[in-house]
């Protein structure tokens, strides 16, 4: 049942070019599943799409003609037990075994023998053929990888790519103590202030969940709201707010947080997260662009929508469901936010803009076009100690820019861009 699943997922995220977690939604059977069957499920969507290009060059290579337009959904299937037993550790006959059987009833009855001959064949030669890809490369979707060559250079955009193939460990933001929680789950400490555990079983049964000792949030998404100092007992307005660990970092540290998001739905995530930390906010369902606070606020945090090319590391399906024509739009949305913000802060106040994207378009281009147009702003450079004390987060204009590998020899971190402004 997780493998019949997991192929329907995977045609939905790359044929239906749908996000894993509506992919989740789409495919109603995915609820039906046990707790451990999902986790098997999800591994095998994650691992497939992380070596997609490595896969498909297997599958291209064994066949001796292109599978017809009524093969269905067959690539998929042989996509997903070559993950299993390439990628993942699980048993080759227990993988071969249960992805041959996945072609009764789905109308691939005609594909059984191919389907098992493929796999069987890459039990054998498949591991020595890996050895001769550019794996890096071909895992990366050409129109990203020409991209981060050319804004990051090729030895940068390998080092991004090939993070992008192992699954990331779990970083957590701790409510209080965070050295006491890195001991308690046997986790690192890290100098940005997160905790790093390698987790196995259920989230909701690490110590420290029910109790809302933390949320899980990666170490570079929270580093922007150490970009506003000290906000305690200060008005601050968290745009774009869902699913809420921005702002429960603000209310950690005693800020009177506004939480603003358009889609009440995912608001409702972020009341709950707050209902189960025991923090406050005051939420609004409202667009960005148009909402206004009844005062202005000391301070703004601007986490705007973008391409989230930036968490391929924790979301592969992104590689194959964004554009570059979505990055044009959304450049569009995230300089129509940036002005609003600043109209929400008081003179003398501060605005924090940040996107998860690893494109230009969404960072650096956007802070040099609002400085260029707008002389209501000024801009601050982030300092050492604010990155967590890393020289290499910051670029030359002293923004916060990380990189999926950087600390890659402790798992990496997203990708993410963070600037700094103050209203004059």
């Amino acid at each position: 049942m997780p493998r019949n699943v997991a192929v329907e997922i995977i045609e939905t995220v790359l044929d239906r070019k749908r996000t894993l977690d509506i992919a989740e939604k789409d495919v109603a059977r995915f609820a039906d599943l046990s707790s451990r069957d999902r986790a098997l499920c999800i591994g095998i969507v994650k691992t497939t799409l992380r070596h997609l290009g490595e896969i498909d060059a297997l599958i291209d290579a064994y066949l001796e003609k292109p599978l017809g337009k009524k093969s269905g959904s067959i690539r998929h299937i042989i996509r997903s037990g070559l993950a299993q037993f390439l990628f993942m550790g699980i048993p080759e006959h227990a993988a071969v075994s249960e992805t041959v059987d996945l072609c009764v009833g789905s109308g691939g009855m005609p594909y059984k023998k191919l389907v098992n001959a493929i796999l069987r064949r890459a039990t054998r030669e498949g591991r020595a053929l890996l050895q001769t890809l550019d794996a890096a490369k071909i895992n990366t979707p050409p129109w990203l990888w020409e991209r981060w060559v050319t804004n990051y250079g090729e030895p940068t955009a390998r080092a991004i790519a090939t993070t992008h193939m192992d699954e990331p460990p779990l970083d957590l933001a701790i409510k209080n103590d965070a050295p006491l929680w890195a001991e308690k789950l046997s986790g690192q400490f890290l100098p940005t202030g997160a905790v790093r555990i390698r987790p196995k079983g259920l989230i909701n049964e690490i110590e420290g969940f029910a109790e809302g000792a933390w949320w899980i949030q990666d170490t570079a998404a929270q580093l922007p709201v150490r970009l506003l100092g000290n906000v305690s007992e200060l008005d601050v307005i968290d745009l774009c707010a869902a699913p809420g660990g921005k702002t429960m970092e603000l209310a950690a540290l005693g800020a009177r947080v506004t939480a603003v998001d358009r889609s009440e739905k995912r608001l409702e995530r972020v009341k709950q997260n707050l209902e189960r930390t025991g923090l406050f906010a005051k939420t609004i369902a409202g667009d960005a662009a148009t909402w206004r606070p009844d005062h202005l606020a000391d301070m703004v945090l601007l986490d705007a929508p973008c391409s989230s090319s930036g968490t391929i590391r924790r979301h592969p399906d992104i590689a194959y469901t964004k554009s570059a024509n979505d990055i044009a739009s959304l450049a569009i949305v995230q300089q129509r936010l940036l002005e609003a913000s600043i109209e929400m802060v008081k003179p003398g106040g501060l605005i924090v803009y940040c996107t998860c994207s690893l494109e230009p378009e969404e960072g650096e281009m956007q802070i040099s076009e609002l400085l260029k147009n707008n002389s209501k702003v000024v801009e601050m450079p982030v300092t050492k100690v604010e990155a967590g004390g890393f020289t290499e987060l910051l670029n030359e204009n002293g923004q916060l820019r990380t990189l999926p590998c950087h600390m890659a020899e402790i798992g990496g971190m997203d990708g993410f861009f963070a600037a700094r402004l103050r209203k004059i």
